[in-house]
């Protein structure tokens, strides 16, 4: 006798059976008690939650042999109830929409329909991936499901509600089936490994409940690839060994070599991941898996269960997520969500991934704006963007140095503009008139913009800049902290000294 995989042995049979859809399975029951049975359902959502299952346990609740009319506990032992879960009763017909997909075969189907059953009372047509109709099929169906013969239902499933037409949604009951949570799912495996008679480490079958990401179907494929390898006992060592987690050592290496800001370390990190044989897309995926969960731990902490964490490599993650804040993580999974969607249609993916793997590494010895401001305001170094520490001096509000004037620093003090390489035409010849150049109308609009009136700021005379008024200006401590922060070299000098004195600008 042929083996029966996990996946068919254990298929929900009664609406008690079905795992997670409470509220699809609440409606669909009252509505048979209440003889408010429509003719036609729409079962939409993600692969493996239930809605082939409830298709055909609907069919036996409208069909059971047992009952004189439909029932919300159909029997499972009558022959319609049997050939039903078998998916080949006469009067239930399913159908597969991505290999009958044209008019004809919708033309066919409309021609049956007429008939009555042969046994049951409904004929039940179950259209499986109904997006996979053709325009022409829909239109040829939009008749008979708007007004079908009394026997006849129609049961519709679909992964992609948003490729089917609204006119086919507007005539049925749209039902949506949601991903199913990993306590549900753990809770089912445990239950079929004690059906089994094998026994099951809880970390393993939490596990698996996670790496199942909300799909019954694909929870029961893994547990049939661990009682495959198993010899009774199911541990959670024998899960990592057949599906490791995306932490593996080289992109936690890589992860490491973007905290240091080290672009060479971190383009031989990923030379040897290319030497071992992956795919720019394929380690992108796995990039954005381990980035998603880092950034889960940074922002919802240790203990979290949102992240698939072994329990070996639970430390280590913990310690990489506070390298970077929760920004960082969301910059850095958008940089390889783009990077996985570049390299698809590229011919040169490896040259996209070096150029990402330096645009990340490089971004770790950038400043943000607002430690940049911060720094200016106390004296202090500025942090990197994405460093998960701030220094004291970055707590004071970016606000405050929009409200500082010129009037709260030391009298006759020196400002220096600065640049890092000043071109030739910003040095101007000296204007010789007394009124100011044209440029200078815009002056008292950027002053009042900084919270200074234009009385404020007066600009009497313009002189040029000498030597002596750079070598001065270098001496000021704001103009010294700003050329260690910025860099770059003085190139004009000005100052004013209250109202009364003569304001000297190049």
């Amino acid at each position: 006798m042929s083996y029966t995989v996990l996946a068919r042995k254990f298929r929900s049979q009664s609406f008690d059976e079905v795992v997670g859809q409470a509220a699809i399975t609440t409606t669909i029951r009252n509505a048979i008690e209440n003889d408010r049975i429509h003719h036609g359902y729409l079962f939409t959502g993600t692969r493996g939650v239930g809605k082939t299952s409830m298709a055909r346990i609907l069919a036996k609740a409208l069909n059971c042999l047992k009952s004189d009319k439909p029932t919300i506990a159909p029997c499972g032992e009558c022959d319609a109830c049997i050939g039903i879960a078998r998916g080949d009763d006469v009067d239930v017909i399913e159908i597969d929409a991505a290999s009958n997909t044209g008019v004809d075969n919708i033309r066919e189907l409309r021609n049956n329909a007429i008939y009555r059953p042969t046994r049951c009372r409904f004929k039940v047509y179950i259209i499986d991936e109904v997006h996979m109709l053709s325009t022409g099929a829909f239109n040829a169906l939009l008749k008979t499901l708007e007004e079908p013969p009394d026997h006849v239902k129609f049961i519709f499933a679909t992964t992609e509600i948003h490729k089917v037409p609204a006119t086919i949604i507007s005539r049925v009951q749209r039902f949506d089936f949601k991903s199913i949570p990993p306590e549900e799912i753990a809770e089912q495996l445990e239950m079929i490994c004690k059906s089994e008679k094998v026994k099951i480490d809880a970390a393993a079958v939490r596990r698996l409940s996670r790496l199942a990401r909300g799909s019954m179907r694909d929870g029961l494929s893994l547990l049939d690839q661990v009682l495959s390898l198993s010899d009774g006992k199911a541990t959670e060592a024998l899960v990592d060994e057949l599906f490791p987690a995306a932490h593996d050592e080289l992109n936690a290496e890589l992860i490491d070599a973007f905290a240091s800001g080290d672009a060479a370390a971190a383009l031989g990190v990923v030379d040897r991941i290319f030497a071992q044989g992956a795919t720019p897309d394929h380690w992108c995926s796995l990039m954005i898996n381990q980035v998603r969960d880092l950034m889960i731990v940074r922002t919802c902490g240790k203990e979290t269960e949102l992240a698939d964490l072994p329990g070996g490599t639970r430390d280590r993650v913990v310690g990489q997520a506070a390298k970077f804040d929760a920004g960082a993580w969301v910059h850095m999974l958008t940089v390889f969500e783009e990077l996985r969607r570049s390299v698809k249609s590229s011919g040169s993916g490896r040259a996209l991934v070096d150029a990402a793997v330096v645009r990340l590494a490089e971004a770790a010895s950038y400043s943000s704006i607002e430690s940049l401001l911060a720094a200016v305001q106390g004296n202090a170094p500025a942090r990197p963007a994405g460093s998960a520490t701030p220094p004291p001096s970055a707590s004071a509000p970016a606000a405050s140095v929009k409200k500082k004037s010129v009037a709260d620093a030391p009298p006759a003090s020196a400002t220096a503009t600065t640049a890092a390489t000043p071109p030739a035409a910003s040095r101007r010849a000296p204007v010789k008139s007394e009124s100011p150049p044209p440029e200078k109308k815009a002056a008292p609009k950027a002053a009042s913009a900084a919270g200074m009136t234009p009385a404020a700021r007066p600009v009497r005379t313009v002189s040029r800049t000498t030597a002596e008024d750079i070598r001065a200006a270098q001496e000021e401590p704001l103009v010294k902290a700003a050329m260690d922060l910025f860099g770059g070299q003085i190139v004009e000098v000005r100052r004013e000294d209250g109202g009364n004195t003569k304001k000297t600008d190049k």
